[in-house]
């Protein structure tokens, strides 16, 4: 599949990616200390929602569209209020036109000494994206492969902070890729918090995803899966997934009071699905 982030904008893929970011980063905050974020497909980072690639899908509609409107508890709001935040603040009026990317998300919660690397390897969206931060100290915009980051950038010199994978599915192999990706990047640096985002089509290449992170040695693994409808190999994407790799300890508590919410305002007739699954369990140290 191709999934190019300005067909997908603010689909329900992105409302689960873009939660789980805004908590992990929201995690990160408690700490004085400085962290960076390092997006390794960070894309354009604002997506206009009238354009013809977003209008050809609108998938936008029954993702941040629904969400916006719907009516949800205070627990459940205070859980998306970052991404909500984040999502009013580029547009004016009751009317949604623009949707944040995840660097432009990211920038916005950051402290001033935090730091943002984006990395995007097509040539156009990465100028747009340098456009977007030009003279922003704070932030480093680099046109790269993006799986070359996950060595070349680690660790960063703060040695907190947050590696988002959200690769366009462009190739055959993304799954692979993904896999040792990830375990190159968390031999350079296996205090770092990962988030890998994956499109849920092919069941058998899942599984075997799912497989191989569990046997690779990686400790701490979660996956969170969304379903908005059956899927279909060959129909539109209808479930996604986000691995998380050292999570926060409030994060999983997190999840499963919004994600029932998810499946209720996305989901198909109101029929969505959702999981969350530990792949790997914390490494403790033996009893002595």
């Amino acid at each position: 599949m191709n999934y190019r982030h300005a067909y997908h904008a603010g689909n329900f893929a992105d409302v689960l990616k873009h939660t789980v970011l805004t908590l992990v980063i929201e995690y990160l905050k408690r700490k004085e200390k400085p962290f960076r974020v390092i997006d390794t497909h960070a894309g354009t980072g604002l997506y206009d929602l009238s354009s013809d690639e977003a209008q050809r899908t609108g998938e936008w509609l029954g993702g941040i569209g629904a969400l916006r409107d719907a009516k949800l508890s205070e627990k459940e709001a205070s859980i998306i209020s970052a991404l909500m935040d984040a999502v009013e603040s580029v547009n004016e009026g009751s009317q949604l036109k623009l949707y944040p990317g995840s660097p432009v998300i990211t920038r916005q919660l950051l402290r001033k000494q935090d730091r943002l690397t984006a990395i995007e390897l097509h040539p156009e969206d990465a100028k747009r994206l340098r456009a977007q931060f030009d003279g922003d100290y704070q932030t480093r915009v680099i046109e790269l492969d993006g799986w070359l980051a996950l060595g070349a950038h680690l660790p960063p010199k703060e040695k907190r902070g947050l590696v988002l994978v959200d690769p366009p599915f462009e190739k055959e192999g993304e799954f692979d890729r993904l896999l040792s990706g990830l375990q190159k990047a968390h031999r350079r640096w296996p205090g770092g918090i990962y988030a890998l985002w994956y499109p849920i089509k092919n069941l058998k290449e899942v599984a075997a995803f799912r497989k191989g992170l569990k046997e690779s040695g990686i400790p701490d693994i979660i996956d969170v899966t969304l379903e908005v409808a059956p899927v279909h190999p060959d129909g539109k994407l209808s479930a996604t997934g986000m691995i998380i790799v050292n999570p926060p300890y409030v994060l999983q508590e997190q999840l499963k009071t919004i994600l029932p919410a998810f499946a209720r305002i996305l989901g198909e007739n109101g029929r969505g699905r959702y999981s969350i699954e530990r792949l790997a369990d914390e490494h403790r140290p033996a009893a002595s």
